[in-house]
């Protein structure tokens, strides 16, 4: 379907009438504002999408904004990594901002706040704070200091700034109502006193503002069009109004708040406090950890900025919640990777074979397609010899007839080359099977053109030469999580939900063309999945990560 006949969202309803209306093509203008507090995950990749998405369908800018309002959990580093998944994803901002770029401009207007008697300085500890805002259904008790004298209020504030009052001592509110059904609305919390050292203004500041009160003057400031937000900002959008008509001028462009639902994916936590918390119990390794729903772990993983984005598409855009199945993450990579990736054999729980009837110390060159799905990719070069490694799964002394891979007195093709026939087995003292003899048809080699090259058998095997196999770490990650919502029960703990085998690592052993792979390239491995190289690969050193089995594997263990 092409772009134009795609059906429009409700965003874009709201835009498109908001044009009618007057608003200016060219005053257009989105953000994506997030906090530098950990990294981007899966659903920060929705609201990438829908707003540097809305300002190519518009020809529009589009801000990165920076919402640094808090030192104790904001770094440097979370401002790179979120830069570069952005990039990454194939993206582009206008400008780049930083809510403490407006810090001096917030301060000056919550001082106009208090000089119009909206606002005022309260030395109540945060404690009896949440106690007197009371519930949903009962009003709230107004603070014994929101009468304080507007002269009394200014000072206190200054000397916040000033750093002369140590952190917990004072707030500045906002004097709004503290009987609104809205609680959000009963006098919140402006600013607060922090004696910590910000990433990039320093000590400068001792007191910093809360979201709410940047959020709406920094998207002002900026002249933002349309803030766009998740739903569980939606009983904030009055609170962001009521800051707007205290500041607004008249002369310039009133932001408007609208709400989407927000990206939840099934096995899957998307808090940043969560997510740092696997991070610390040392269940992952880090931030890029590839079981992390993080860009960065996605990425890790070897997914694609082609696959992310069609999968937000898919998710669509909506006013209401729902969980996104995992499977339709998976989906959208196997679609991408199966267009681009070149195949390769590789062996991970390797057995050896050995062909009884081929000459000994020969070896012959054979010629393998490297992707079907792109004729353009061509073909490469795959050694081949008496001694074999293939997949243990792969072999059977005895099986029934719907096992279609190797076993006794029966042929299978191996993939690129001859159908061979198992004869026998050798096994070590445990009676363990060490190693595999078969016979080839010297005349079923593939695209020979003989009439036994022809021949069908039911099952065909990937391998590698043994002489010329390339050893590898390969990497296995599953789901982090064996429930499909590990934080939805309040009573019980996500962690209790981990998956213990969520990673294994094997040595194996991949096809020579792979020797001098850098990391980040992609392959499939022929009836194994989609691989990736990990950034631990170093010369004479390979580690691939598993990306995506070939099929949803998952559905069938859990069905």
């Amino acid at each position: 379907m092409s772009e134009e006949k795609k059906a429009k969202n409700f965003i874009e309803h709201i835009i498109d009438e908001d044009l009618t209306q007057g608003l200016s093509q060219d005053k257009l203008r989105f953000r994506f504002p997030p906090e530098p507090n950990g990294f981007l995950h899966i659903g920060h990749v929705k609201a990438i999408c829908i707003n540097f998405g809305l300002g190519l369908t518009y020809n529009a800018p589009v801000n990165l904004r920076f919402d640094d309002t808090n030192p104790a959990k904001e770094e440097q580093q979370f401002v790179d990594a979120i830069k570069n998944d952005i990039d990454w994803l194939g993206y582009k901002w206008e400008q780049e901002r930083y809510a403490s770029d407006y810090f001096q401009q917030l301060y000056d207007w919550a001082v106009q706040l208090i000089e119009k008697g909206c606002a005022y300085i309260d030395s109540q500890s945060s404690e009896d704070i949440a106690h007197q805002k009371g519930t949903p259904t009962q009003a709230g008790i107004n603070s014994p200091f929101r009468n304080r004298p507007t002269d009394e209020n200014i000072r206190l504030f200054a000397e916040m700034k000033a750093g002369k009052h140590t952190e917990g001592t004072h707030v500045l509110r906002a004097k709004v109502d503290m009987s609104s059904p809205n609680m959000l609305l009963r006098d919140p919390v402006m600013y607060r006193i922090l004696h910590k050292t910000h990433h990039r203004t320093g000590n400068t500041w001792c007191i910093y503002p809360m979201y709410d009160w940047t959020h709406g003057e920094s998207d002002y400031i900026e002249q933002i069009t349309h803030s766009l937000c998740s739903l569980e900002f939606k009983p904030h959008r009055d609170l962001y109004d009521w800051f707007l008509d205290h500041i607004h001028n008249p002369d310039l462009l009133r932001p408007k708040q609208r709400e989407f639902a927000r990206l939840n994916l099934s096995y899957t936590v998307t808090s940043k406090r969560k997510l740092s918390r696997l991070i610390e119990a040392n269940v992952v390794t880090g931030w890029d950890d590839p079981r992390m729903p993080t860009i960065s772990g996605l990425r890790r993983r070897g997914y694609t900025p082609e696959s992310l984005r069609n999968f937000a598409e898919a998710a669509g855009v909506s006013k209401r919640e729902n969980v996104i199945d995992a499977s339709l993450l998976e989906f959208c990579i196997r679609e991408d990777l199966n267009k681009k990736a070149p195949r390769v054999m590789a062996v991970v729980n390797p057995i050896k074979l050995v062909i009884i009837n081929y000459p000994e110390n020969y070896e012959e060159i054979l010629i393998a397609e490297n992707n079907p799905e792109d004729p353009s990719a061509g073909s490469r070069e795959v050694p081949f010899s008496k001694e074999l490694f293939i997949e243990r799964e792969d072999f059977k002394e005895s099986a029934n007839r719907k096992f279609f891979r190797l076993t006794l007195d029966k042929e299978v093709r191996l993939k690129n080359a001859y159908i061979i026939k198992g004869e026998s087995v050798v096994k070590d003292n445990e009676g363990n099977i060490t190693e595999i003899h078969c016979t080839y048809d010297k005349e079923s080699k593939s695209g020979s053109g003989t009439e036994a090259s022809q021949r069908k058998v039911k099952g065909t095997l990937h391998w590698v030469s043994v002489k010329h196999a390339i050893s590898a770490e390969i990497r296995s990650y599953d789901r982090l999580f064996l429930h499909p919502s590990p934080d939805a029960d309040k009573e019980v703990d996500f962690m209790d939900h981990i998956n213990p085998d969520s990673f294994s690592t094997k040595e194996g052993w991949v096809e020579p063309s792979l020797q001098d792979t850098l990391p980040g390239v992609h392959f499939q491995f022929q009836r194994l999945g989609y691989f990736i190289t990990d950034p631990d690969t170093k010369p004479g050193n390979l580690v691939f990560n598993k990306t995506v089995g070939l099929r949803d594997t998952w559905a069938k263990k859990n069905n």
